[in-house]
C-alpha cells in the first residue's frame, strides 16, 4: 500500500481542568465514595492477558492502516449511538483511535482529543483537535491528562487488545468529569494474534460480560448498560451454521454485529 507522507503533527497542549457539569433539574450530584476510581478486583488471570504475538504493540502498529475495521452497518449504529448519548460543546477523548472517529458530522464538540499507536493515522483524523501516542500495554498505564477533564471517553473496536484493562478503566474514570460517559463498542472482528486470550477464546456473550466486568471492577462507575444491534441473518437458518460462524470470525459475514457497553462516572445525568 502506498501512503502519502505524514502531515505535520499537531502540538499537544497542557490539559486544563474544567468544572464538572451539573445534573439537570437542579439536583445536586451525589458525593463520590472516597475510594472512587480504585480497582476493586482483577478481572483477568495471567493467561487471559496473553497474546499470541508477543511483540510490542507499537511495533505491530508501526505501519498505518487507513482502512475501516467494521462495516457500514456497524458504523451507522455507532454514529447513531454517539448522536444519542453525546452533546455539542463537550470535551471528548477518543481512546485507541485511528484515522476516523465515526462521530456525528453535524455535532460540534468543544474539543476532541485522540489517542492511539500510530501518529500517521491520528494525524489524518479530521475530527481530532489534538492527539498523543502511547502504548497502554506498556509499564506505564497512566494517561497524561488532567483529572475530570472530559465529558465522554470513547473506545471503538479496540478494547480486545488491552492486557491491563483494570488499570486503563481506572484511568478512564479519573479523566471523566462526574456524570461523564464512557462508551466501549466492539464487534466480532480482531487482529487475532494481538487480541488477549480471554477475548480470543470467548463468545459474543462472554465478551460483553468481560467489558461489563471491566467497568464493575472500578469503584464509582454506574451499572453498565449493554446495547446490541445484531444482523438479521444471525437469527436465520444460515446465520447459526458453522460456516456462517467461521465467516463472521474472519470478517466475511454479510454484516457485523454491534455491541456497546456504556457506563457513567458516579451517576447518570437525567
Amino acid at each position: 500500500m502506498l501512503c502519502a507522507p505524514p502531515p505535520t503533527l499537531r502540538p499537544w497542549p497542557r490539559p486544563r481542568l474544567l468544572p464538572a457539569p451539573r445534573c439537570s433539574g437542579g439536583d445536586a450530584a451525589p458525593s463520590p465514595s472516597p475510594s472512587a476510581g480504585s480497582v476493586r478486583r482483577l478481572v483477568l488471570p495471567p493467561e487471559g492477558r496473553a497474546k499470541l504475538d508477543p511483540r510490542p504493540d507499537r511495533d505491530f502498529y508501526a505501519f498505518p492502516r487507513l482502512v475501516t475495521h467494521v462495516d457500514d452497518g456497524f458504523i451507522a449504529a455507532l454514529t447513531a449511538l454517539y448522536r444519542e448519548r453525546l452533546r455539542a460543546g463537550w470535551d471528548v477523548l477518543d481512546l485507541m483511535s485511528s484515522w476516523v472517529s465515526h462521530l456525528p458530522p453535524d455535532v460540534a464538540f468543544r474539543r476532541v482529543v485522540g489517542h492511539g499507536l500510530n501518529a500517521q493515522e491520528l494525524a489524518r483524523n479530521p475530527r481530532l483537535d489534538y492527539f498523543f501516542v502511547k502504548d497502554l500495554n506498556a509499564d506505564d498505564h497512566r494517561l497524561e491528562l488532567a483529572d475530570g477533564s472530559f465529558d465522554a471517553v470513547l473506545c471503538t473496536v479496540s478494547v480486545q487488545y488491552l492486557q491491563y484493562p483494570e488499570k486503563v478503566f481506572a484511568e478512564i474514570f479519573r479523566v471523566l468529569k462526574p456524570g461523564g460517559v464512557c462508551i466501549v463498542s466492539f464487534s466480532n472482528r480482531m487482529f487475532y494474534e494481538k487480541a488477549i486470550g480471554a477475548w480470543r477464546e470467548g463468545t459474543a456473550y462472554s465478551r460483553v460480560q468481560l467489558v461489563t466486568q471491566y467497568f464493575q471492577c472500578v469503584e464509582g462507575f454506574t451499572e453498565p448498560e449493554v446495547v446490541r444491534r445484531l444482523p438479521p441473518a444471525a437469527g436465520g437458518s444460515s446465520g447459526g451454521s458453522p460456516l456462517a460462524a467461521v465467516m463472521r470470525l474472519f470478517g466475511m459475514a454479510s454484516s457485523d454485529p454491534f455491541y456497546a457497553v456504556i457506563s457513567y462516572r458516579n451517576f447518570k445525568p437525567m
